[in-house]
């Protein structure tokens, strides 16, 4: 079973890796259209909402211990696959 420190570890590095790749996205809008980037805009805004979500679990899971550790997991969990599908989705419209 994975540990609280390193699950916060993991979770840590990886919403470090996507905001880079959001950033990326982000900077790929210059080229966009009007039309594309308003689309993009929205699509961007709600990822950043989803990243910074995660963000706030993982403030979480620095404060909890015992059994709301386990609690606190699943649901950060859930946070996490949405984020990560999320992810996904971007990027293959932005291509």
């Amino acid at each position: 079973m994975e540990t609280q420190e390193v699950y916060s570890q993991r979770m840590a590095a990886q919403l470090k890796e996507w905001n880079a790749q959001i950033e990326l996205l982000e900077a790929k809008l210059v080229t966009a259209t009007a039309d594309l980037e308003t689309r993009r805009v929205v699509e961007l805004n709600a990822l950043r909402a989803k990243h910074h979500a995660a963000s706030e679990k993982l403030k979480d899971i620095g404060r909890v211990s015992g059994e709301a550790w386990e609690v606190v997991k699943v649901s950060a969990d859930k946070i996490w696959d949405e984020l990560k599908n999320a992810m996904n989705d971007i990027h293959s419209k932005f291509g």
